[in-house]
């Protein structure tokens, strides 16, 4: 059995550091896609295990990549275009129709990267983003219901295995709670987008946990269109940690070691995951106490990062014994994700306030 190794502290962007730290390994894999592309081709050609390689995550670092993978799977994409200039944005937008989502292809993530250009007049106040990168990401604004995910994980010697799709509700760009497995959706769609995340890892080579974060499109095409992709244990996974058999973590490292995957049920009818960000509370730990008294149900992960406005700083599971329960089940994670964020109990929240 393969050991797990400890981090010095580094930075990721140092192949030095990286090179040092990689001595001894039997597998290096990662917690976000922002390494250097070049650094893990030159890990990898120094004999490293890397994983997932760069040939298959270069499709979570670059959405330029990633749309035309996705097209070339012949799975449901938004309508794209690379563009390199604000006249081939108008042109765009002309041809499709405004509004159009304009994007960074590297380095966007929690919203950022990403800006909403409502007219020919609004693409011409983009000029600063084509100075600073080219080119650009162009897509559809697309009309959908929801936002789902579709986890799954895949070992080098071809093994996979998907998680129930989950419902991911978003605030300001940013991922709020996710309700898994995902309400009255049809089993038919919720079988597609399985099937689609476990195509797209096996035929890209991925290893390790893949999300796809999807577009529900109710009565258009197949029922959802691919948003974005992460290579590496998602947020929208979490739950998992207290509502599935084998957690996104554990299954991450089973994966790039290529050892057996585990089972992926869900260990409940409904769990939500609730994240808290930095709010008025510096002293998280002090609220731990009233929170936990409040919902002794409620499973708290802090993550052990400084408090700053908008921050995420830590998540909140919670299992409920009945679907019927979801309601209930949101707001009683909500309450204790505020209770921390916030270090006092929170007046009544309701799920549609947290929507």
């Amino acid at each position: 059995m393969a050991a797990v190794a400890t981090a010095p502290i580094g930075d990721y962007k140092d192949l030095d550091a990286l090179l040092e730290f990689s001595k001894g390994l039997d597998v290096m894999t990662f917690d976000h896609e922002h390494v250097p592309t070049q650094h893990l081709q030159a890990l990898l050609d120094a004999g490293v295990n890397v994983q997932p390689g760069p040939d298959a995550l270069v499709n979570a670092q670059d959405k330029l990549v990633m749309r035309a993978a996705i097209d070339r799977l012949g799975l449901p994409n938004p309508e794209w275009s690379a563009v390199n200039t604000v006249e081939e944005l108008v042109a765009f937008g002309d041809r499709i129709g405004w509004p159009v989502v304009l994007k960074t292809p590297r380095g966007g993530y929690d919203g950022k990267g990403v800006r909403m250009v409502d007219s020919p007049a609004e693409a011409m106040e983009t000029a600063d983003w084509f100075n600073t990168m080219s080119p650009l990401l162009a897509e559809a604004k697309v009309d959908f219901s929801r936002e789902l995910s579709a986890l799954v994980a895949r070992r080098p010697s071809g093994e996979s295995r998907a998680w129930p799709v989950v419902h991911t509700i978003q605030v300001d760009g940013v991922c709020d709670e996710v309700i898994a497995p995902a309400q009255n959706i049809s089993v038919e769609v919720a079988a597609a987008a399985e099937e689609a995340a476990l195509r797209i890892a096996n035929e890209l080579g991925v290893t390790g946990v893949m999300a796809a974060e999807l577009f529900e499109t109710p009565g258009v095409g197949v029922g959802f269109l691919i948003n974005e992709l992460a290579m590496r244990p998602h947020n929208t996974g979490h739950w998992t940690q207290d509502g599935s058999i084998t957690s996104q973590f554990e299954q991450h490292l089973r994966a790039v070691l290529d050892l057996p995957l585990g089972a992926t049920d869900a260990l409940a009818p409904v769990v939500v995951m609730k994240n808290f960000l930095g709010g008025e509370n510096q002293d998280l730990f002090q609220a731990f106490p009233m929170a936990l008294a409040f919902e002794p149900a409620a499973k708290v992960h802090s993550y052990g990062k400084s408090v700053r406005p908008g921050r995420k700083i830590g998540h909140v599971n919670l299992v409920g014994t009945s679907a019927s329960d979801v309601d209930s089940v949101r707001q009683r994670a909500t309450a204790v994700a505020n209770i921390i964020r916030d270090g006092r109990k929170p007046e009544q929240t309701t799920p549609e306030e947290t929507a």
